[in-house]
């Protein structure tokens, strides 16, 4: 029975509670206090255990990006420093190498004009050499046919005179033939 009372007693209050707003009672707001309280612990809890690692993950991640941001931007300017550098080399280079053809032509006109000036030293030696051999050659040739007017002219004498002479008296009338008459009578 004891059951059958409660319920009863149950109806009986039920029937006289009065209408209130949004049925607040004392229970439902010693339910909402502590879920609230739990609530305010549990969002602590998670901000100590999940949000303040997140934080500071996304934290450590927003300076590795600033960072590596930084370097790339360090790396770019280096970059164009080194672009720079290898440009201005490049010009020094070209400028280099157009120095270096340029002496090279130089070296080459130089030997150039050498070589031409040693061939004509050459041939003024070979044409001074050559007249040279041809003096000693018209020398010769003077000797040769002077040796051979001497012979005549004792062959002529030795008919004319009729008699023998000595050779070295004929060389002796032959030069004083030639004084007279002159070496550039004979020679011409």
């Amino acid at each position: 029975m004891d059951l059958m009372q409660s319920m009863n007693y149950v109806l009986a209050t039920a029937g006289e509670m009065e209408p209130r707003l949004f049925d607040l009672d004392f229970q439902l707001l010693h339910d909402s206090v502590l879920t609230l309280i739990a609530v305010i612990v549990l969002f602590f809890f998670a901000s100590y255990f999940f949000f303040n690692p997140a934080r500071d993950f996304l934290r450590r991640r927003q300076e590795k990006i600033a960072r590596e941001l930084k370097e790339a931007k360090e790396d770019q300017e280096e970059a164009a420093r080194l672009k720079a550098e290898y440009e201005k080399k490049l010009k020094e280079v070209d400028k280099e190498a157009e120095t270096i053809l340029s002496e090279a032509r130089k070296k080459a006109i130089d030997s150039e004009a050498k070589v031409i000036a040693g061939a004509r030293e050459e041939a003024a030696g070979i044409i001074a050499r050559a007249n040279t051999e041809a003096e000693l050659e018209k020398k010769k040739v003077a000797d040769d046919v002077k040796k051979e007017i001497v012979n005549v002219a004792s062959a002529m004498a030795e008919k004319v005179i009729g008699a023998n002479m000595s050779g070295d008296v004929q060389e002796r009338l032959v030069d004083e033939t030639l004084k007279e008459i002159g070496d550039g009578t004979w020679l011409s």
